[in-house]
């Protein structure tokens, strides 16, 4: 069979994106960048947009007037174009389209304080990006050029849960208390047997309910793209699982910061309650933020209680491998050695070893948190200058908090942060907004020349993200509402009753057992 169609959409597709590079360049742009608060990816527009101008170009042409035979030539460089129209839906969606929304939300005013209604409803070029992959095949329907290419979506999916790996370090779990760890893994592994066992009892798909579970136990996209291979879901699956994690996520937020307010809840109880609770990191962040607007105390307990539920993800997708090969094969006894060896993704296997090397300091130092690091050894030019230094001085009083003001004295006379410990207090100041906003500046830029992140985890996180844009987006033209309607309701059904009964279940252990202390 001939795979490859002789049609001009690839030609066109490298067009588009050269002329995007070009116009990016030269600096044509430049207004419509300003209008819609997209500058941050103008050297994505450049470089990008030449690379897959000048591929898509090059093979476009021999689409539309080479010899296309039967073989792996015409198999694999078929496959192009339907990789190049994903990655132009995506790439239009995540440098116009949600640059647009964000600033239109931003217009509209603040939604629980810092926080603005695109990050809220979660509005990013993600869900987005599955949107508008759902629009396409539901109105105009992939065309048969781009079809075999559409399938590849998966494998961005996977290498982007492999490089995942580098943003973490065991400098995580040196942060984790032994509670900490408790906690997590109970109500990790509880919330995963909770959805299998009303999966069975609702007569949900295997495969939907497996997906479903790794979703609502570990932590939104990652787990739910780690577990799909594991359980053979198809894409309505992995994307009911990202909606209702999402849309539990929204309630979350508004409902989780009235509820600590309520509950009087220290700084620690509440992040140790929204990094346990609450699924998507995003929302985790936000109702965070909405509890202690003028401080991080709160966000950094949520964020190490968060990243605990990614260090599970390899027993859930074990756990999850023999759970589905015994339903399969209807019960039959199994042999879990040859199911570690033949059903394990090896891209799980890849996310640890990423861990593991990230681990030894070969893409960062071997204490980096995400990819960030402290080192207070910086050139002068970091330093704050002379004025900027006595500006600082100047508001000096407005401090009330003394360890705000210790910190603040030793930033002011050494003119830059002395430590992790002043980092994040001066964080915390910024976040009161109780100096000017050139001061709080000036505390921005004391923050961002001490903490740093390397160039390779840069690096992989912008892989990341086109990997995930590009995979995602590609998920969503293969979701037809038919696919929706035969799946019916009843994943929201499973997904609220266990998010439910996390969420009050962990409420009430924190109260019990955790203290201002972890």
């Amino acid at each position: 069979m001939v795979y490859t169609h002789k049609h001009p959409a690839l030609l066109v597709i490298g067009v588009i994106f050269l002329a995007i590079g070009f116009l990016t360049a030269g600096g044509m742009l430049d207004g419509l960048i300003a209008t819609i608060g997209a500058r941050k990816y103008i050297g994505e527009m450049i470089w990008l947009g030449y690379i897959l101008g000048a591929i898509s170009l090059l093979v476009g042409l021999w689409h539309l007037f080479g010899t296309h035979r039967e073989g792996n030539l015409d198999y694999y460089l078929s496959t192009i174009a339907g990789a190049a129209f994903i990655m132009l839906v995506a790439m239009v969606i995540r440098w116009y389209v949600a640059p647009f929304v964000a600033t239109l939300s931003k217009a509209m005013g603040p939604v629980m304080g810092d926080k603005y209604l695109h990050q809220v409803l979660g509005l990013n070029y993600v869900v987005l990006g599955i949107l508008a992959g759902i629009i396409i095949v539901n109105t105009i329907g992939v065309p048969k050029w781009a079809q075999n290419g559409v399938r590849l979506s998966r494998l961005g999916l996977k290498t982007g849960v492999i490089l995942l790996g580098t943003l973490y370090s065991l400098a995580e779990l040196q942060q984790l208390g032994k509670l900490s760890v408790a906690l997590i893994g109970f109500f990790v592994l509880g919330s995963v047997g909770l959805v299998l066992l009303l999966g069975r009892m609702r007569g949900l798909p295997n495969n939907m309910t497996g997906v479903l579970s790794a979703g609502m136990g570990v932590c939104g996209v990652s787990a739910t793209v780690a577990a799909a291979p594991v359980v053979k879901a198809r894409a309505i699956d992995i994307a009911y699982t990202i909606g209702t994690i999402l849309l539990w996520g929204v309630g979350c937020m508004f409902l989780f910061p009235i509820i600590g307010h309520m509950l009087d809840m220290g700084f620690v109880q509440f992040g140790a309650w929204a990094g346990t609770g609450i699924l998507n990191s995003a929302q985790v962040a936000g109702a965070a933020l909405a509890y202690q607007p003028d401080g991080i105390e709160t966000l950094k307990v949520a964020e190490i209680f968060n990243i605990t539920r990614v260090l599970f993800l390899p027993i859930i997708v074990l756990w999850l491998a023999l759970w589905f090969v015994r339903r399969e094969d209807n019960g039959e006894r199994v042999n879990i050695g040859q199911v570690i060896v033949q059903k394990f993704p090896l891209f799980v296997l890849g996310f640890i070893l990423m861990f593991a090397l990230s681990s030894t300091g070969i893409f960062a130092p071997p204490q980096h948190y995400k990819g960030k690091y402290f080192d207070n050894n910086i050139p002068e030019s970091k330093l704050l200058k002379p004025e900027e230094a006595a500006l600082l001085k100047a508001e000096l009083p407005k401090v009330q908090r003394e360890d705000r003001k210790a910190a603040l004295l030793r930033l002011i006379d050494n003119r830059k942060i002395m430590s992790r410990e002043d980092d994040a207090v001066i964080r915390g100041l910024n976040n009161a907004k109780v100096l000017s906003k050139q001061a709080n500046k000036l505390l921005k830029k004391a923050h961002k020349a001490v903490r740093h992140t390397a160039g390779k985890i840069k690096a992989f996180r912008q892989w990341i993200t086109l990997l995930f844009a590009f995979g995602l987006t590609g998920l969503g033209m293969q979701i037809t509402m038919a696919a929706i309607r035969q799946a019916g309701g009843q994943p929201l059904v499973v997904g609220g009753i266990v998010g439910t009964l996390k969420a009050v279940l962990s409420l009430i252990v924190i109260l019990l057992f955790v203290h201002e202390t972890i």
